[in-house]
């Protein structure tokens, strides 16, 4: 079976087309600058040389022919003809309360993720855009939505609402969703399978640490607790991102510098994070570049950082009566030594024990604590596009 995975944005279409007997990526890649003359096409093909093209590209529709064309082009493509996709797995990002699990895409479905925009309004439209292209151009290909959303079903109600008037959630359904729920369903089933334990027998803390970042609770192979909210501003210090503050800043702010709702909303979500405090950037490597060399606010940035993932691990601990693993993944967590090392020698009080010579990696799949450490950290690479293929063949299957 081979599937086409696809992660649309508002002017970019990531790919991925898997082999699912043997789960190997047969090519990648993305489209670039979507709705412009000067849209970029960058073809990775597994065992063939990397490809790049520029042409016009104006919408979505276009994008995924493209894509579709270079999968079966004689030189640079990996497969001989279209009709060998079985299925198209989307990413989605919001799938609100109706969606607790990757769902078969039918026209019920697409309406009531047009509901959800307003929920997710920089990310829902344009994965509407990817799927409506998706069965344009391979019209008799099911299309399966994964959803960032979905792994977080399984919170409790008294962790997902707010101390909010209840009507509130009545009225607009103002609760916790939790985002990055693909990675962190993916890393942590894969480490009770490098533990060679059940799933459902651990509990375990998913630090999914990127430019966006969010940590969550899993008691037994069920998401219990999250850090990313209504939205994903809530939680650890991010990039550019807040994360949690007192929400009575807000309106204090917006009074003293006399912010429109627009400009408070793009200085929570754009202006802040490590890139606020430091005044450098939000990039990881320049932050820790610049602290070494005495930046006082970069210094300032990491501890903060540092600190605000330590205090979730801990409260996660405390949710959940325990803890038998802790994972690091995404960009930063898979890749900053230094960050992990840091973090793991503060919970000593939990019994880890950091291996600093396991620790001193980048990218890998690996333990990253001695052996008589009582609570084991990991660091495992996110797989999300591999996550979205697992879920769309066992729906297709499931139909069959």
């Amino acid at each position: 079976m081979k599937i086409l995975v696809l992660n649309c944005g508002s002017s970019s279409v990531k790919y991925q087309l898997f082999d699912m007997t043997d789960e190997s990526v047969l090519a990648k890649g993305i489209v670039e600058r979507v709705g412009m003359t000067d849209a970029i096409l960058t073809h990775r093909p597994t065992g063939k040389e990397k490809y790049c093209h520029v042409e016009p590209i104006l919408e979505h529709t276009s994008a995924i022919k493209v894509v579709t064309n270079i999968l079966v082009h004689p030189e640079h493509g990996v497969i001989q003809d279209v009709k060998e996709i079985d299925a198209v797995g989307h990413r989605v990002v919001h799938g609100g309360e109706k969606f607790s699990q990757s769902t078969l895409i039918t026209q019920e479905v697409k309406n009531v993720l047009t509901e959800y925009i307003e929920l997710a309004p920089l990310h829902n439209p344009p994965n509407l855009k990817g799927i409506a292209a998706a069965e344009s151009v391979l019209p008799d290909v099911p299309q399966v939505g994964v959803f960032d959303t979905a792994f977080h079903s399984t919170i409790p109600r008294y962790a997902y609402l707010y101390a909010l008037p209840y009507t509130l959630y009545q009225r607009y359904r103002i609760r916790r969703y939790g985002f990055h729920g693909t990675s962190h369903k993916f890393v942590a089933r894969r480490v009770a399978q490098l533990m060679q334990k059940e799933f459902s027998a651990l509990k375990i803390i998913t630090c999914h640490l990127g430019n966006g970042a969010s940590i969550t609770a899993v008691d037994r192979g069920k998401s219990v607790e999250t850090s990313m909210g209504f939205t994903p501003l809530e939680g650890l210090i991010m990039g550019t991102r807040a994360g949690d503050i007192d929400p009575a800043i807000i309106p204090y702010v917006m009074a003293k510098e006399e912010l429109s709702l627009g400009e408070v909303d793009a200085m929570l979500n754009k202006h802040s994070g490590i890139l606020g405090v430091s005044g450098i950037g939000s990039d990881m490597r320049d932050i820790e570049k610049a602290a070494e060399e005495g930046h006082e606010r970069a210094q300032l940035a990491l501890e903060m950082y540092r600190y605000r993932i330590r205090k979730y691990i801990g409260a996660y601990i405390a949710a959940m009566n325990g803890v038998d693993a802790i994972v690091f993944t995404a960009g930063i967590g898979e890749n900053d030594p230094v960050s992990r090392a840091i973090i793991g020698k503060q919970l000593s009080f939990f019994g880890v024990e950091i291996d600093e010579e396991r620790n001193n990696c980048r990218g890998v799949e690996r333990e990253i604590t001695t052996p008589t450490s009582k609570v084991k950290l990991w660091v495992i690479p996110t797989n999300e596009e591999l996550m979205i293929a697992r879920d769309t063949m066992e729906i297709l299957m499931a139909k069959e």
